[in-house]
């Protein structure tokens, strides 16, 4: 019996394939990293050959690494990158351009025209997202508008576009198979998230994207296609999970119930929240995104999706910018040198503000220093703002959704830092978990994959593959929190101008 799912978890900087067994347990992984592209500034692409070289030869080498047999391989589960988005020659499956990178800001100027025009409301209506570069329809519209014939031949029906699952299906498919899950098709911002179906105004809006370009919309589990001549793996093994990296987490998670919420700690923070079958419109500067839709269920799943925009980054500013630290993980050490960081305040807003506040004016400050400030006072501070800034974030979300968080669970290379971990539980005045598994993305895609095909049941089946690393329980007074807060907060209206 085929007993391995094959997780390709194709991120911004590199791929890692990954075996994982019924467990939940990886047999192996490995990472290779591919180019980035900076062809003026502000602008940043892949070469998505090199993005497909990356993922066969991971493929190879974790096989290989695994010792298993190829045949052992009973689906493939595949994670993302998302809004990143290429356009290819459905003939030759070669692309046409370089795919532009969900990090490229090229498409700014028409963005702007849009909001002037007073689209933004009926997009987000139809969407649940802000008009931004950040999401996959300008660059689609840019592509066609600035690549040689490419609008004229898209409306042939000659060439194929898709964020980088579609990419990956379509190749790994042997040209047979052009679709996207709805997960990642609801971060393009051509889809209408009620019907989950493209959306003709959208199509318009954004330059006449023609409908023959884009994919089939489909289910984030279930088979979706099969392989067909790629290397190293045999024909017919099923595609049978698909999710963006945010989404792929939050499954991987398990966090399946309505105010299950889940945050990675990254370069930035992302955090998600189930709300279950109910589209939740934010108020609070909360994106609205759909969080999967699985095989058999006639409904999608939502979810409240928050960003920072640094949190790891703030460690490695300390590192790299003040050589406060050599190491990123020496903050710990230096922060535990002090109960608290003696009122000084470390904003991160390096580069702007995002959720709740979206405000790219913010800048970052630090504030409260006095003679007796030291070092480890400035760590402090700043594994205070990792955690704070996703409570602001969590608490538009709860304020959204109506009701308190049932649970947070973490993820991300930040979270072996304890001390934060235990901060982030302080602060948020609830118990948070850490797995013992940190690389959700691709155990959501595996989760999907394995629920796919039958190699779990169900959801029950798949809580059971998740396994507790260490649960961090809250331990500061209500009082000395809401203090601890009210700090932040001040320190924030100053970053902002407000003071």
């Amino acid at each position: 019996m085929s007993q391995y799912i094959l997780a390709i978890d194709q991120g911004t900087t590199g791929t890692t394939s990954m075996l994982i067994d019924h467990g939940g347990f990886a047999v192996a992984k490995v990472n290779k990293e591919f180019p980035q592209i900076f062809p003026k500034p502000g602008w940043v692409e892949h070469d998505p050959e090199d993005i497909w070289q990356s993922v066969t030869e991971t493929i190879g080498l974790v096989i290989a690494k695994a010792g298993v047999n190829p045949h052992d391989i009973a689906a493939i589960g595949i994670t993302n990158q998302r809004e990143t988005v290429t356009i290819w020659s459905r003939e030759t499956n070669r692309p046409v351009h370089n795919a532009i990178v969900w990090q490229c800001r090229r498409t700014t100027d028409f963005c702007e025209k849009l909001k002037k025009a007073g689209q933004a409301r009926k997009i987000a209506k139809k969407t649940g997202l802000v008009i931004d570069p950040y999401f996959s329809a300008s660059k689609i519209r840019w592509l066609l508008k600035n690549v040689d014939g490419a609008e004229a031949r898209a409306r042939r029906g000659e060439l194929a576009a898709g964020t980088i699952d579609s990419f990956l299906v379509w190749r790994l498919s042997g040209g047979k198979k052009h679709v996207t899950d709805v997960s990642n098709a609801s971060r393009t911002q051509l889809m209408n998230i009620e019907t989950g179906e493209w959306d003709d105004e959208l199509l318009k809006l954004f330059g006449g994207v023609p409908r023959a370009l884009l994919p089939e919309i489909v289910n984030s589990s279930g088979e979706i296609a099969k392989t067909k001549s790629v290397p190293g793996l045999p024909d017919g093994i099923p595609i049978a999970g698909m999710a963006g990296d945010q989404q792929a987490a939050l499954f991987g998670q398990t966090c399946f119930g309505s105010g299950d919420a889940k945050c990675t700690f990254g370069t930035g923070s992302f955090l998600l929240m189930n709300t279950g079958a109910k589209r939740v419109a934010s108020k609070s500067g909360i994106l609205t995104t759909i969080a999967w839709r699985l095989q058999g269920e006639t409904k999608m799943t939502y979810a409240l999706e928050g960003g920072a925009f640094i949190c790891g980054a703030a460690v490695q500013w300390l590192r790299d910018g003040l050589k406060l630290i050599t190491r990123s993980s020496e903050i710990e050490d230096l922060a535990r040198q002090v109960s608290d960081s003696a009122g000084v305040d470390f904003v991160p807003a390096l580069t702007g503000l995002g959720a709740p506040y979206w405000d790219p004016e913010a800048r970052g400050i630090i504030t409260g220093l006095t003679r007796g400030s030291t070092s480890a006072h400035l760590a402090r501070a700043t594994l205070d703002a990792m955690a704070m800034q996703n409570l602001d974030i969590l608490r538009a979300m709860q304020k959204d959704l109506g009701h308190k968080l049932r649970s947070l669970r973490v993820d991300g290379g930040a979270t072996a830092n304890n001390l934060l971990m235990q901060l982030q539980a302080d602060y948020l005045g609830q118990a948070i978990e850490r797995p013992r598994m940190i690389e959700t993305t691709a155990i959501g895609a595996a989760f999907l994959a394995g629920l796919g095909v039958g190699l779990w049941k169900n959801k029950n089946d798949l809580k059971s593959a998740w396994h507790l690393d260490q649960r961090f329980e809250p331990k500061m007074l209500k009082k000395e929190q809401a203090k601890r807060v009210d700090q932040w907060h001040r320190a924030i209206d100053r970053a902002r101008g407000a003071l």
